[in-house]
This record gives C-alpha cells, structure tokens and sequence, in this order.
C-alpha cells in the first residue's frame, strides 16, 4: 500500500436536488460531523460523479457505499444493506438518477482489476426523487438508524470510529434537524 492508499473509504452518493436521492450524501455527512475519522478511514462526497470516482476507489480497500437504495417490495424508509455482488445487480436496476453512473464505476474498478476487496452497500428505500433540496419525513426520521449502521458496518470491517465529544446543546445552533434528532435519541454508538 502506498500512503495515499485508504483503508476504508466510506462513499456518500446521490444527487441532493432530488429529495432522498441525496441520503447518501447527507448520511456521510453527519458522520463527519458526529464522529472523530481515523487516519486510512476517508469519508468522501461522491454526489452523482460516477467514473470521476474511480481513483477513490482504486486507493481503498474496503468500500461502504451510502445510497438510496430502489426495492419494489420495501416501503419507503427501509433499511437495505448489500453485499459485494448483491450491490452491482443493485446499481444496474435503481430508479435513482445517478444510476448509470454508480454500475459505470462499480464496472470500471473490475475493468481495471481495481475492484476493493469489500464493497458493501448501505441505504434506504426513498420515499420522493422529486426536485427538491430536503429529505422526506420519513427518510429523515431514518436517517439516526443509517449513521448507526454506517458505523457498525466500519467496525465490522475493522475500523472504529469514536464519537466526538457532544457540544452543549447551546453550542450546536448550526446542527440539522437529523444530528439533533440522533443526540436526542441516544444514537451514538460509544
């Protein structure tokens, strides 16, 4: 390995203009915001760049990507976890607007022999693809039970995560309706 090399890189997608199309992206975020990241972890923002992503993957070794995740038999908020084969069929058959780019960039890294060792996919079943910068109701109130298990996934894999120390509620006005809602919920794994 060398030192640009990641560990674990935990990759945050979807388009943030269309409703729960952006939980992935905002899913990592909080965990950037709510936890202290070691050094061969990264958290990346991947949106919708699809190939454009390709490096990140070729440097990791293990991937835990955060999505929405399109599942005709599950209802809207569903928690979806997949596993290495189970996310390339996943990505080839999503209604999400980024879809094409997602099984492009899964494909290329098996193309170019860079494919991680581990590729998980984490996600929930959106309610609304709609324009529009929000999540809904119900993924929202989904979101502390996605970050928790972004984290256990990481330390699955090896890789532990810690809780940074809470602010006072005071000294959080910048904080999201979602962070505040997983404090107040004790959804904090220590």
């Amino acid at each position: 390995m060398s030192d640009d090399d990641t560990d674990l890189l935990i990759l945050g997608l979807g388009n943030v203009l269309y409703g729960d199309d952006g939980l992935g992206v905002a899913a990592v975020h909080l965990v950037e915001q709510l936890y202290d990241i070691p050094a061969r972890v990264r958290i990346a923002d991947g949106g919708t760049l699809g190939l454009y992503l390709l490096p990140l993957l070729q440097q990791a070794r293990q991937v835990l990507i955060v999505d929405a995740v399109s599942c005709p038999d599950a209802a809207p908020g569903e928690f979806v976890r997949l596993m290495r084969e189970e996310v390339v069929a996943a990505v080839g058959s999503r209604l999400s607007v980024h879809q094409i780019g997602v099984a492009d960039l899964l494909a290329g890294a098996n193309f170019v022999a860079a494919a991680p060792g581990d590729i998980v996919l984490l996600g929930l079943v959106p309610e609304s693809l709609e324009f529009r910068v929000a999540l809904s109701a119900t993924v929202e109130h989904q979101m502390p039970r996605l970050v928790a298990s972004v984290i256990a996934e990481a330390e699955r894999l090896g890789h532990r995560l810690s809780p940074k120390p809470a602010a006072p509620a005071a000294d959080q006005p910048g904080r999201d309706s979602v962070a505040t809602a997983m404090l107040r919920h004790g959804v904090r794994p220590s």
